[in-house]
């Protein structure tokens, strides 16, 4: 790839092990010279080539190395069984992504970032309240709650007790998709999207991310009830940039401005005008949003400031 000024940008294929063993795979973003990182998550369920690849492309350009990678159990990472979710284990692997980029000659070891969007901007925010080798957070519309229709959430668990005695007797794990056909969540897990982002959905695989499965294990329900992020999230003291889309349903705005509110560490909170859970990331204000993080990421690394896009 190339800016307007014709310079071209490279992506590598890398990968990193996990402490318990697993090969994550990823896609790196070299700056052209030494500099900040961020490492990279994108939502729940989701792959390195949904949502992130633009804002990784953006810092890139301006200077920062960024490394988005699969999370655990999917996509091109290891993990099994396939497409589980277990928030405990995502937040550990933002460590050992950092300690991964730590050796790479590229990047300052004493300036790396976390990055994390809806699931994952939660799971971001936990990290570094664990991890204070990050130097900063940036969590966009991150998702609090997840229980959010009861009724469904019960009976999801009541198929994850069924699900432990199938897989003990030696049968494979039984899976929920993420969006039913239509788009709600069967599991209880939001309350549904909006049209325009049941659109998205339909499309993403035509749209590059082939590696996306719509289905969950329903043994990662039990598993995210187990966690708990916003008594972990009242601990940080890392500085935090949390963008909140002013239309988002999935995880509400007043929630994520609860949030914000009861943050103690240096924070800095936008709310992005018009804009619903699944399209924060794209339209008319995607650079000045950009921008906006960049600008966010130099200042708490205490890197130069030089380094605009605009």
């Amino acid at each position: 790839m190339s800016d307007a000024n014709g310079t071209r940008f490279s992506v590598e294929k890398i990968s990193f092990r996990t402490m318990d063993g697993l090969q994550l795979c990823g896609n790196l973003y070299p700056a052209a010279q030494r500099g900040p990182a961020v490492i990279i998550n994108p939502g729940m369920g989701c792959v390195k080539e949904m949502f992130v690849p633009d804002v990784a492309q953006y810092l890139q350009k301006a200077g920062i190395t960024a490394f988005a990678y699969d999370p655990r159990n999917l996509g091109e990472s290891e993990g099994s069984p396939r497409n589980e979710i277990d928030p405990h284990k995502q937040i550990s692997d933002y460590s050992d992504a950092l300690t991964f980029l730590k050796g790479q000659p590229i990047v300052d070891s004493t300036q790396i970032v976390f990055w994390g969007q809806s699931f994952a901007g939660a799971a971001a925010l936990c990290a570094a309240a664990l991890d204070h080798r990050a130097k900063a957070v940036v969590a966009v519309c991150p998702n609090l709650k997840f229980d959010r229709d009861w009724t469904r959430y019960r009976a999801a668990l009541a198929k994850s007790m069924q699900d432990r005695e199938s897989q003990m007797a030696g049968n494979d794990p039984y899976y929920l998709p993420i969006l039913d056909i239509n788009f709600e969540s069967p599991g209880g897990m939001s309350n549904g999207v909006k049209s325009s982002e049941a659109e998205y959905m339909r499309t993403l695989k035509s749209l590059g991310a082939v590696n996306y499965e719509n289905r969950l294990t329903v043994q990662s329900y039990y598993k995210i009830l187990t966690w708990s992020p916003l008594s972990l999230i009242a601990r940080l003291e890392t500085p935090t940039l949390v963008i909140i889309p002013e239309l988002d349903t999935l995880s509400p705005f007043e929630e994520q401005m609860a949030m914000t509110e009861s943050l103690q560490c240096p924070k800095k909170v936008h709310i992005a005008p018009g804009r619903n859970h699944m399209d924060v990331l794209t339209g008319d204000g995607f650079d000045a949003l950009c921008q906006m993080q960049l600008d966010f990421i130099m200042e708490s690394v205490g890197a130069e400031e030089d380094r605009s896009l605009q």
